[in-house]
Parts: C-alpha cells; sequence; structure tokens
C-alpha cells in the first residue's frame, strides 16, 4: 500500500501548491483591486481546502506505513526520521488546520473584501509552512527529488 499511495501523495503536493498559489494570487488581485466574490472564487476556496484534505488523508496513510516513521517510533532517531516522524506531519497538520480556519471564515464573511483578505492572509500563511516542511532537494533534514521517477 505504501508504495502505491507515495507517488499520489508527491503529485499530489504540487497540485496543493499550485491551488494555494492561484487561490493566493487571485485574492490578493481582487482584494487590492477591489473585486466582487464570485462563484468561480467560491470554487476555489472550496477546491484549495479539498486538495488539501485529500493530501492530508494520503499523507496520514503514508505516516501510517512509514519505516522511517517507525523508526522514529522505535527510539533510532536520525535526522531523516525526526523530519518525518515530527516536524513534517506537525507542521503539515498545522497549515492543514490554517486552510480549513481560512476557507471557513472567508465563506462565513458577508462582504467580498473581507472574503478575499481572510482567503489572502490565512492561505499565505499555510503555504509557508508548507513550503518550510516539504522535503526539498536541498533541505539539510530530509530530502527527496523534485518530481519521483516511478
Amino acid at each position: 500500500m505504501y508504495d502505491a499511495i507515495l507517488p499520489i501523495h508527491s503529485l499530489v503536493r504540487w497540485l496543493v501548491l499550485l491551488s494555494l498559489i492561484y487561490s493566493i494570487t487571485l485574492s490578493a488581485r481582487a482584494y487590492f483591486q477591489g473585486g466582487q466574490f464570485s462563484k468561480s472564487d467560491d470554487s476555489v476556496r472550496h477546491w484549495t481546502a479539498t486538495i488539501a484534505h485529500i493530501q492530508l488523508i494520503l499523507g496520514i496513510l503514508l505516516y501510517t506505513k512509514s519505516i522511517t516513521v517507525k523508526t522514529f517510533f522505535s527510539g533510532n532517531q536520525n535526522m531523516e526520521s525526526f523530519f518525518f516522524g515530527a516536524v513534517h506531519i506537525s507542521s503539515m497538520l498545522i497549515a492543514i488546520v490554517l486552510i480549513t480556519i481560512g476557507s471557513a471564515n472567508a465563506k462565513r464573511k458577508k462582504d467580498s473584501k473581507e472574503k478575499f483578505k481572510t482567503m489572502l492572509i490565512w492561505f499565505s500563511i499555510a503555504l509557508l509552512i508548507i513550503l518550510l516542511a516539504i522535503p526539498w532537494p536541498f533541505s539539510p533534514l530530509a530530502h527527496r527529488p523534485l518530481i519521483r521517477n516511478y
């Protein structure tokens, strides 16, 4: 199961990043130009949160099956097992919570400018956390390729 979910998780990370960048760009442009919050904007808000939640489910499945995470909990820790066993999972959970709160708060706002401002702030903070917690090829904690060869 781990080998089947890992490539999907790796692919969906790009969807999460692209949807967040698109949502943030859309929100910033509309906020500063005084745009009206449309059904299309609401759909972007909704799908950004949904894609992030799908990634969370995939990540939790991987977390329960990962040998690296099992190494972390066995007490035989190294930098990579610490990163995936503690840093990556906690950071990503926080980011998903922020996306969820931002999405829910934006949905409840009455004013278009407030909707865009809410998405812009919450989604930007979440994106920053996600970017810090991804195992980039240049990361000193744990590194993975940008695109996996399957």
